[in-house]
């Protein structure tokens, strides 16, 4: 609802929605890695990387005690059933799913991450966010670009 209202999350909730989909990106890119097609590898190692270095990033603030909260520690409801049903796809089947979750899962994290950079009450965690901003505009573009649907 916060979404469509253009509100930011409370702190504690968007920690959990970053770190969840950090989490998603990163266990359904290395199902890619397995599964997917040469351009599909190639993307899924740039969403690890980027992904693990970003969950680092939050895990430490939020251990520092610069932020409240807790990090998501697995993946639960539809990311669970999700990667669920990836698993069970095959070549071209199996790219074009991954590339349409990760239009998906990198739209609505762009959303939370403006949200939250723009009107976010915790300044260390507002600022983070803004920074990671622009790289998660960029994966988003980059499946965009890659999903044939």
């Amino acid at each position: 609802m916060n979404s469509v209202l253009g509100v930011a999350p409370k702190t504690e909730d968007f920690v959990a929605k970053a770190s969840a989909s950090d989490m998603f990106e990163i266990e359904t890119s290395k199902l890619a890695l397995q599964k997917g097609d040469d351009v599909a590898k190639k993307f899924a190692q740039q969403m690890i990387t980027d992904h693990e270095k970003a969950s680092a990033e939050l895990k430490g603030l939020v251990s520092n005690g610069k932020v409240q909260g807790s990090a998501v520690t697995g993946l639960t409801g539809d990311h669970k059933e999700k990667l669920d049903e990836l698993a069970k796809l095959e070549g071209a089947e199996f790219t074009a799913e991954y590339f349409d979750e990760q239009v998906d899962v990198h739209e609505d994290a762009v959303d939370l991450f403006k949200r939250y950079a723009e009107e976010g009450d915790n300044a260390d965690l507002k600022a983070w966010a803004g920074k990671l901003l622009p790289a998660l505009e960029r994966h988003h573009k980059m499946a965009k670009d890659l999903d044939k649907d």
